[in-house]
């Protein structure tokens, strides 16, 4: 992304930050975990995560490479309070750089659709990365639909202590 786009971004950041926050409250609470007034507080340091990701050239080929193979074999029950948080944060981001885009009248289109595409790779890559690890720990991971080697792995624990296995 050029230093010019990335200079204006930052200095976005109070707007980014309000309008995150403003669509974090449009959304529909499903969970305690989801409050907006609770998911405000990561805005700061996702920003800051985004930025370093952007400076850093050598990332984005690492995004890319994690991105292409990466599989989509992770499950969500749905109550991961950062589906939404990312999903906002994204709209807010996306905003931001089209604005910034728009007032650069002398930004050449290729660059334009270049930084439009890396900052939905950096995106992508630390919504991806955040959501597995809080689902890594969710209680509701294996509650809907066990796979069959979770069910195997009940039936042998429940031999093992003596207590019926389903």
């Amino acid at each position: 992304m050029p230093e010019a786009l990335m200079n204006a971004l930052r200095c976005r950041s109070p707007h980014i930050r309000a309008r995150w926050a403003e669509l974090l409250h449009v959304e529909p609470v499903a969970t305690p975990l989801a409050n907006p007034d609770a998911l405000v507080h990561l805005i700061d340091w996702t920003l800051n995560e985004i930025f370093q990701s952007l400076v850093s050239q050598s990332s984005h080929r690492r995004f890319r490479r994690r991105i292409a193979s990466a599989t989509h074999d992770h499950e969500c029950c749905g109550r991961n309070p950062l589906l939404t948080y990312f999903s906002a944060g994204e709209q807010a981001m996306r905003e931001a750089l089209i604005l910034v885009q728009a007032a650069t009248p002398s930004l050449d289109p290729m660059e334009r659709d270049a930084s439009l595409e890396e900052l939905n790779i950096v995106l992508n890559y630390i919504a991806r990365r955040e959501i597995q690890a809080f689902c890594g720990v969710c209680q509701h991971r294996c509650t809907e639909t066990p796979a069959p080697r979770d069910v195997c792995m009940a039936e042998s624990v429940g031999s093992i202590l003596g207590s019926p296995g389903t």
